[in-house]
C-alpha cells in the first residue's frame, strides 16, 4: 500500500468512525426490551468500511467510535460498555467483511451479514453472561436480580440471568443485526463509488 493509499484509508476510516460515533449517540428505546437495550445504527458505517476496505477497516471504525464514546460521552461504566459494544460490533462486522471480500456480490454480502448476525448473537450472549451484567451488578452495587427484574417488567418469562439473556439479549441482537443489515444492503451500492474514489 502506497503512502497516498494509506492516507486515503486513514481519512475514510476516520470519517466513517465520526459518523458511527454520532449514530451511537442516537439510541432508540423500543419498549419491548429492558430499558438498557436500545437500538442504534452505529455499526452501519463499520460495515461500510468492512465491505469497502476489508475487515481491519471495519474493526478500526468500531474501535475509534467506542474510544470517542468513552472519552466524550463517558457512560460511567469504566469503559466496559464500550468494550462490549466493540466486541459485539466487531463480531458482526468481521464475518460479514470476510465473506464479502471473497466475492463482491449482493448475495455474498447478505450471507456475510447473516453470518455476522449469528456471531454477534453468540458474542452478545457470552459478553452479557460473563462480563457486562456481572460488572454492572458489582459496579452499581446492585444484585443481579435487580437487573433481571428490568427484563421481567417487560417480559414475564424472564426470571433469572439465563432467561434474561435468552429472552431479551438474544432477540435484541437478532433484531439489531437485521435492521443494521437491511440499512447496509440498501445504501452500500449507492455509497460504494464515493468510498472507493
Amino acid at each position: 500500500m502506497t503512502t497516498s493509499m494509506k492516507t486515503k484509508w486513514i481519512v475514510k476510516v476516520g470519517m466513517l468512525s465520526a459518523v458511527a460515533f454520532l449514530l451511537q449517540l442516537l439510541e432508540l428505546p423500543l419498549g419491548i426490551f429492558p430499558a438498557f437495550l436500545q437500538i442504534d445504527f452505529s455499526d452501519v458505517p463499520a460495515l461500510l468500511a468492512g465491505f469497502s476496505f476489508g475487515p481491519a477497516a471495519g474493526v478500526a471504525v468500531e474501535l475509534i467510535k467506542n474510544l470517542l464514546h468513552l472519552v466524550l460521552k463517558n457512560s460511567g461504566t469504566g469503559g466496559v460498555g464500550e468494550l462490549a459494544n466493540f466486541l459485539i460490533g466487531s463480531a458482526l462486522v468481521v464475518p460479514a467483511a470476510i465473506l464479502y471480500k471473497r466475492k463482491h456480490s449482493r448475495r455474498m454480502a447478505i450471507y456475510g451479514l447473516i453470518a455476522g448476525t449469528i456471531v454477534m448473537v453468540i458474542v452478545g450472549v457470552l459478553a452479557n453472561l460473563y462480563i457486562l451484567i456481572p460488572f454492572y451488578a458489582t459496579a452499581f452495587g446492585m444484585p443481579v436480580e435487580a437487573i433481571v427484574s428490568m427484563g421481567t417488567a417487560v417480559n414475564s418469562a424472564v426470571t433469572d440471568l439465563t432467561t434474561l439473556v435468552l429472552y431479551s439479549i438474544v432477540p435484541f441482537n437478532l433484531l439489531k443485526g437485521l435492521l443494521v443489515s437491511i440499512v447496509t444492503v440498501l445504501i452500500y451500492k449507492r455509497l460504494s463509488p464515493v468510498l472507493h474514489k
